[in-house]
């Protein structure tokens, strides 16, 4: 008799999807559709402004390795959407495989999306494959911000080993404007040792601008990223800064004030702040 296996002690993985399509209505942004399933839920937090606020929620409380979450946001012509995330997401420690957390977002005619996920925590011996890939019209706004921690400093948590691989692909009508990879595989800690790499920081981010304000954008920018391990850049309608700090608040005082400027002085999203 052939063995059949027994998948009743098979590792329990968290599997959730999420879509949210928004259409313009009345001179606001409104919902036009919204999918979810699994661990992936879509909340929709009242706003007093014509533009979408959506905060994006993994129920299961973090990722480990064979977890897949997968967002998709498609911002209609005339639109306006900040999505972020309910807390950080946390990746644990991974006996097989990888977690895998995936987003693609799309970005109409004249529509704005600003996409700020609060930071991703990688614990040690994680593992996690991250993309980003997003699609503009020729006359579209976007914004992103990407940060990781390698562990929290505060709890004297340390990342020796683990695996991290994030990857961008942002297009403008269909012509690639922005491509990037990250890998950290190995021996972590002393890989971010590395002056060409971290130089021990433990705290890093990229932030990313795409629209007609890129240029006149780029000295506010700098003035509020000072002296700090930071730096920014803009070519071809597109500004892009990297920072680097010595934990996740010290990477905060700079990043909120800089996502700010290029959100024309608004405030990041309320939940950065819960």
């Amino acid at each position: 008799m052939q063995h059949q296996p027994d998948h009743r002690h098979a590792p329990q993985r968290a599997r959730g999807e999420g879509r949210l399509v928004t259409k313009a209505f009345e001179g606001r942004t409104r919902l036009a559709e919204l999918f979810q399933e699994g661990c992936a839920k879509i909340r929709l937090p009242e706003t007093f402004s014509p533009a979408m606020e959506a905060v994006l929620i993994n129920t299961s409380g973090g990722l480990t390795g064979g977890d897949r979450v997968g967002w998709k946001i498609v911002a209609g012509g005339g639109t306006a959407a900040t999505i972020t995330t309910q807390a950080n997401e946390k990746i644990y420690k991974a006996s097989s495989d990888t977690a895998t957390l995936s987003t693609q977002i799309e970005v109409g005619e004249g529509a704005v999306v600003h996409w700020l996920p609060q930071e991703t925590i990688l614990f040690d011996r994680s593992s996690l494959t991250r993309s980003l890939e997003v699609d503009l019209h020729d006359n579209s706004e976007f914004l992103a911000v990407e940060a990781v921690l390698l562990g929290r400093k505060a709890m004297g948590e340390t990342v020796a080993n683990g695996f991290f691989r994030d990857r961008w692909r942002i297009r403008r009508g269909g012509k690639l404007i922005h491509a990037e990879d990250l890998r950290l595989d190995g021996a972590v800690e002393s890989l971010s040792a590395q002056s060409a790499v971290l130089s021990s920081q433990v705290a890093f981010a990229t932030l990313f601008y795409t629209g007609p304000r890129a240029e006149a954008l780029l000295e506010p920018l700098r003035n509020i990223l000072g002296a700090s391990n930071a730096g920014a850049s803009c070519w071809n309608d597109k500004l892009i800064a990297r920072i680097t700090a010595i934990d996740g608040f010290a990477l905060r005082k700079i990043l909120v004030p800089a996502i700010s400027v290029l959100r024309n002085g608004a405030a990041v999203p309320k939940v950065w702040h819960i």
